[in-house]
């Protein structure tokens, strides 16, 4: 019984690695292998539905040449837990401009159909000159 779990957390650490090697490649048509149809996607203070949304995140306009590092990655089951850093290059500024996150998936028959994370938004809009060095109060 472990040497199955072991395998099946094996075979979904590296459905998560190919989903964000995804990030660097462009490829989304292979996101169709990867990403469930109605996958489910929480961040941001927001819950959507569909395969649409991990689609448009990889096309990120103004942003090209992402690379990905993952910083951390632990898998159980039917869950990986992935501690990553983003580095872009700007396209207005030609500058690399890095975006740090956690996210959390789930998989099901070889897709991700549902995950939660977060990113460092502020933290890049910051680098790229969009919004003030320091939060201003609330």
């Amino acid at each position: 019984m472990a040497a199955s779990a072991d395998s099946t957390s094996a075979r979904n650490a590296e459905i998560v690695r190919r989903y964000l090697r995804v990030f660097e490649s462009k490829q989304v048509a292979e996101l169709k292998e990867l990403v469930a149809e109605d996958v489910l996607v929480h961040g941001a203070g927001q819950h959507k539905q569909g395969r649409h949304y991990p689609e448009a995140s990889v096309l990120t306009p103004g942003l090209s040449n992402c690379r990905v590092q993952i910083d951390d990655l632990f898998a159980a089951d039917d869950r990986v837990t992935v501690a990553f850093t983003l580095t872009y290059t700007h396209d207005r500024s030609g500058r690399d401009l890095t975006m740090t996150g956690i996210k959390s998936y789930r998989l099901h028959d070889g897709r991700i159909v549902e995950f939660w994370g977060e990113t460092d938004l502020y933290g890049l809009l910051r680098q790229a000159g969009l919004v003030p060095e320091q939060i201003p109060p609330f």
